[in-house]
């Protein structure tokens, strides 16, 4: 059982920090014990506090995604969920690529952002749904990548059915319910997909899945 998180939050907008943290003291089972307002002060605060999970905004003095390349280098093992309002591309690749465990829109409500603060000290990954759609949808790919086809096809039944859930944005226990699995064997045969399609998240293997069936779609 989870017991109180340990969160720390860097911002350079003040009043916003403290609404989060009025938020998730009101509902209960977090801990703020660390804020900041620069990448400098985000990885000052991931060495000295080592929060379970740091919240970082992109725009802020010295660059969120910089503190985040940064941050990793030093702490792996480091939790990092961006929360902000930018919904480019371009910032939501860069961000999953360097490794955070979410990507999350400040127009989010409380009770759904400490799901998901609780989602991701367990293990998941989080993305928006509507940036997950758009990155799925404008995709592009220079090359046809025959070898993502071999590695689709060595998916099971049951492997394919869990990432095409994941893929339109369900969270482990939300797949888990709807096919009315245990949620640990959700994780398992997620694990299974990720080892054969040779990806670091679940977010890249839906992208390849959508991607390969976009471009098989587009041959017919």
């Amino acid at each position: 059982m989870i017991g109180v998180i340990r969160i720390a939050i860097v911002d350079d907008h003040p009043l916003f920090r403290e609404g989060v943290t009025r938020s998730l003291s009101e509902i209960g089972g977090f801990e703020i014990v660390g804020e900041g307002a620069t990448a400098q002060d985000a990885e000052r605060i991931a060495s000295t506090v080592q929060p379970d999970i740091l919240l970082l905004d992109i725009s802020m003095p010295g660059g969120g995604l910089a503190a985040v390349a940064s941050i990793l280098a030093d702490h792996p093992a480091q939790k990092i969920i961006m929360l902000t309002v930018s919904e480019a591309n371009v910032d939501v690749t860069k961000a999953l690529n360097t490794g955070v465990q979410g990507y999350v829109l400040k127009g989010v409500g409380s009770r759904a952002l400490a799901e998901i603060l609780r989602n991701v000290v367990a293990g998941e990954s989080y993305l928006s749904p509507m940036l997950s759609a758009r990155l799925l949808s404008d995709l592009q790919s220079p090359q046809p990548g025959d070898g993502v086809a071999d590695r689709l096809r060595q998916l099971t039944e049951r492997q394919t059915e869990i990432l095409r859930l994941v893929g339109e944005g369900l969270s482990n226990k939300e797949v888990a319910l709807r096919l009315e699995l245990q949620e640990k064997t959700v994780k398992h045969h997620m694990t299974g997909v990720l080892s054969k399609l040779n990806v670091r998240n679940r977010t890249e293997a839906a992208l390849m899945m959508r991607e390969f069936r976009d471009r098989d779609r587009n041959r017919s």
